[in-house]
C-alpha cells in the first residue's frame, strides 16, 4: 500500500502465474482486503515474470478430470466471486498487463476497470482450445469491450491478439515499453486514487447495472455450459494434449 494504491500481484512467475486453487483463494481474499481497506483508494492488479497470467492451471484441472470432479466448482466458488470482487470494487482497478493474458487469466484483467498493457503482453482467450466456453465474465466483459461480432471471433478462434492490436479494438487504455509498463500503470493508478472515489464508485455502478444485462445471471449461465463442456471427451482429451505438447484432435463430443 503507497499512495493510495493497492498493489495486488500475481505471482506464480514459473508457472506464468497459472491459477491453482490456493492461488484463486489468495487473489479473491486480496480483493477483499483492498476493498475493505479505507487506506486503498485505487486497486493495481498485475503479474510478476513475463505473464500476467495463463489462466487456469491445467494439471491441477486434469487431475480433478481424471478423478472424475470435473471443475470441481471452480467457476462459482472462484473465478465467479472474483470477477465480481473486481466488477463491484467500490473503487478504481488498474490491471497492469505485463506479459500474456490468456482465458480466467485474461478475463481477470477484462473484468478491471483500465488495462494498460506491456508492449510484448497479449490476450488469448484460450477456451475453446480445451473444449470449453468461456467463464469469469468472458461473454459479459468480453463484447461490452469489443463488441459482439469481434467477441465471437476471439472466442471461437482463440488466437493470441498482440498488445498493438488490442489498443486499436479497445482492450486496452493504453501500451507501454516493458520497461514503463509499472510506472505508467502506477501512475494512473495514484491519479485515481488521487479522485472522487465516491463517484467513480458510482460511475462502476452506472455502467455495470445500465448496460443492459444482469452479471449474475450471465455468470451463471456460464457456470451452467462450462459444467456441460466440462464432461465432454472433447474437453479431457485437449487438456491432456496441452500437457503433453500436442495438437489437440477434437471430436465433436
Amino acid at each position: 500500500m503507497a499512495d493510495g494504491v493497492a498493489t495486488i500481484r500475481l505471482n506464480r512467475p514459473d508457472a506464468l502465474n497459472s491459477l491453482t486453487v490456493e492461488t484463486k483463494e489468495a487473489l479473491l481474499a486480496a480483493i477483499e482486503r483492498a476493498k475493505g481497506d479505507t487506506r486503498a483508494r485505487a486497486v493495481l492488479l498485475t503479474g510478476s515474470g513475463k505473464a500476467f497470467s495463463a489462466g487456469q492451471d491445467l494439471r491441477e484441472h486434469a487431475e480433478n478430470l481424471n478423478e472424475g470432479r470435473g471443475l470441481d466448482r471452480t467457476v462459482r466458488d472462484h473465478y465467479n466471486p472474483i470477477i465480481l470482487g473486481l466488477v463491484r470494487m467500490p473503487k478504481p482497478v488498474v490491471a497492469a498487463v505485463n506479459g500474456t493474458a490468456a482465458g480466467a487469466g485474461a478475463s481477470i484483467a477484462l473484468a478491471c476497470d483500465l488495462r494498460v498493457a506491456a508492449e510484448r503482453a497479449s490476450f488469448l482467450m484460450a477456451f475453446a482450445n480445451v473444449g470449453l466456453g468461456a467463464d469469469s465474465g468472458a461473454s459479459w466483459t468480453l463484447p461490452r469491450l469489443v463488441g459482439h461480432a469481434r467477441a465471437m471471433e476471439m472466442l471461437m478462434l482463440a488466437e493470441p491478439v498482440p498488445a498493438a492490436r488490442a489498443l486499436e479494438i479497445g482492450l486496452v487504455s493504453k501500451v507501454v515499453p516493458d520497461a514503463e509498463l509499472e510506472d505508467s500503470a502506477r501512475e494512473l493508478a495514484v491519479r485515481l486514487a488521487q479522485g472522487p472515489t465516491v463517484a467513480y464508485a458510482a460511475i462502476k455502478a452506472e455502467l455495470t447495472f445500465g448496460s443492459g444485462l444482469d452479471l449474475v445471471n450471465a455468470l451463471e449461465m456460464e457456470a451452467g455450459l462450462q459444467d456441460q463442456c466440462a464432461e465432454t471427451a472433447d474437453h479431457l482429451n485437449a487438456t491432456l494434449a496441452f500437457l503433453n505438447k500436442e495438437q489437440p484432435d477434437f471430436e465433436g463430443h
